[in-house]
């Protein structure tokens, strides 16, 4: 395959100074080739200034130390995006109490393969270090982080006056989507990143306490059910949702029926059971519905603009008992995170000192593990907006047959959006030939982790090459991640690639999926446990599954590939493992 010269899809010259990139964590927000339309407008730059931003706020780096001329932070190799390594390990050598290893273990967990630190001239800086531990003396003080409200605040606004898109023209219509998007991006996400750090810093203090005192299996029930997950909350509503299906002969008949045409039947039905559940759900769409796949895309659906998303996941969870309740279990994560901190308290009495610190960090833990959920929360709520923008202008233009749906938008640069708006029929061709080279792309598999300039895409592994797939693991074979989440399920595997197939998924299976997003959320409800290739415990996957109080082991790699659907299998989130039974 020969590289492809357009810059949407071709290799970016990887930075010099920060070689080492990973597809860890940004698997959760564009687990595929990332679009053109994303790739060239704010989404991009602002993920690339957002990041920069929230480090220099943190005190670990200057705005001088980065390139101005080109993407650092950030980067797209063979379509696919990639975060820098080597900046968050030259943090931890500058952060007091840190080190590369502990960055690297809220990057990858236990992942394997991964290259060691070297150190660079540069790396060691005093004057950071002081200022990061100003920071960390705030971060282990405050009560709260009022960007955050502002911004949930903003985001609830936005969607509240929201302008009749129907009576809008098409120029109008792309002119409000990306003046939203534009207008907030930037610096909401570097408020965001700059609490990706703030959340770490309690992490590593508890991580260090526990292993200190020789228990280091406490740290996930300290940080277990804590509460104020803002990802969560479309679950535990989903669950209400799904509770009041299971009490309803008519609702349960219409579910039986399928997803296909459900939205449609029940706005049909004159029942009154139909009638009341509608009314919920369009409450539930109203304050949820920007969630669904691939969040931080423009052109992916959402559970507004695809309602059936979201009632395939209410269809699962309406199949499970009431046993099995986000609340009742999460009640269980309480009683465990309160063993757990007393258990600490007992090793570290008599020393005052280190007890101190164990509740600064335990209460920051509190503060900063909601927080940085919220302000991601607050950004896919924004981003909401634009995306049911431009889902009525593609609706328009699939009707008049220029495009297939809202997808094809995103093979559109930003550069281009004005002329296609003005001319959509001149863009057939060159939409279709961009999905060409997507589906060629898509068969390669990316390298995981990338140490300068990747190498050609035509060296890389094929999907479908059957010789490089990985043996099955064999029965009494246990497979080691990292605790998500603690506790024990066994039950037949239900090897899920795309949270659009949340209708497979059966009560009491587990869910063994690759990485996820906050769109998986509502499987994990459905779940007896939850398994992914890639995590850490500040990942996506670890976070809610500890609110929800779901077993979850992370990073255990290659599950996907050697767990087979309707294998049983046992997952202890306490110890990290995944035996075949």
């Amino acid at each position: 395959m020969s590289r492809v010269d357009e810059p949407w899809i071709c290799d970016r010259p990887a930075s010099k100074r920060y070689p080492i990139y990973t597809r860890a964590n940004i698997a959760e927000v564009f687990p595929g080739i990332v679009p053109p339309l994303s790739s060239t407008n704010d989404t991009w730059r602002s993920a690339e200034m957002g990041w920069r931003e929230g480090l220099v706020r943190f005190g670990a780096f200057d705005r001088e130390e980065f390139a101005a001329d080109r993407d650092e932070m950030t980067a797209i190799f063979g379509g696919y995006g990639y975060l820098n390594v080597s900046v968050s390990r030259v943090m931890g050598v500058r952060m007091p109490g840190s080190n590369p290893d502990l960055v690297d273990y809220s990057y990858f967990g236990e992942q394997p393969g991964i290259p060691p630190y070297r150190p660079q001239p540069g790396d060691e800086s005093p004057v950071h270090t002081r200022r990061m531990a100003e920071t960390i003396a705030w971060v282990m003080s405050t009560d709260d982080v009022p960007d955050v409200d502002d911004y949930r605040a903003t985001a609830a606004r936005l969607r509240a006056e929201r302008p009749n898109l129907s009576a809008m023209s098409n120029a109008e219509l792309a002119e409000h989507a990306f003046g939203v998007h534009e207008t907030y991006t930037v610096d909401w996400l570097g408020t965001h990143f700059f609490l990706i750090y703030c959340a770490s810093v309690p992490l590593g203090a508890l991580q260090q306490t526990v292993t200190g005192i020789g228990r280091p299996d406490l740290l996930t029930p300290l940080i277990s059910g804590i509460g104020g997950i803002d990802s969560a909350a479309p679950s535990q509503a989903m669950w209400d949702l799904g509770r009041t299906v299971a009490a309803s002969a008519e609702l349960t008949r219409q579910f039986d029926q399928g997803v296909a045409g459900l939205d449609a039947r029940l706005r049909a039905s004159d029942h009154p059971d139909a009638k009341r559940f509608v009314a919920d759900f369009d409450a539930f769409l109203y304050e949820y519905g920007s969630r669904a796949v691939n969040e931080w895309d423009l052109t992916t659906p959402t559970w507004e603009t695809e309602p059936a998303l979201a009632l395939a996941s209410i269809g699962g969870m309406r199949l499970r008992g009431d046993g099995d309740s986000p609340k009742l279990k999460s009640r269980r994560l309480i009683g465990e995170r309160n063993d757990a901190v007393e258990a600490v308290r007992a090793a570290l009495a008599g020393d005052q000192e280190a007890l101190g610190g164990f509740e600064a960090a335990l209460h920051a833990a509190h503060v900063f593990l909601p927080a940085r959920e919220r302000s991601k929360t607050a950004i896919v709520r924004m981003i909401g907006e634009p995306k049911v923008a431009l889902h009525e202008l593609a609706s328009r233009f699939a009707r008049d047959g220029h495009i297939d749906g809202t997808a094809d938008l995103g093979m559109v640069t930003r550069e281009e959006f004005p002329r296609f708006v003005a001319d959509p029929a001149a863009f057939r061709d060159v939409i279709a030939e961009r999905w060409k080279r997507v589906r060629e792309f898509e068969r390669l598999v990316p390298p995981f982790v990338l140490v300068g300039d990747p190498p050609p895409p035509s060296t890389w592994a094929r999907r479908d090459d059957s010789a490089a797939e990985p043996a099955v693991a064999a029965p009494g074979e246990t497979l080691s991640g990292a605790s998500g989440c603690t506790g024990t399920a066994v039950g037949p595997a239900r090897v899920i690639l795309d949270p659009a197939e949340a209708d497979e998924l059966l009560p009491g299976e587990i869910l063994v999926a690759p990485a996820t997003d906050p769109s998986w959320t509502p499987l994990f409800v459905s779940a007896a446990a939850v398994v992914v290739d890639v995590g850490a415990p500040l990942s996506h996957s670890a976070i809610v599954s500890r609110e929800l109080g779901i077993p979850c082991v992370v990073s255990c790699t290659g599950a996907t590939d050697r767990i087979r659907t309707g294998t049983a299998i046992k997952v202890d989130g306490t110890a990290g493992t995944v035996t075949v039974m």
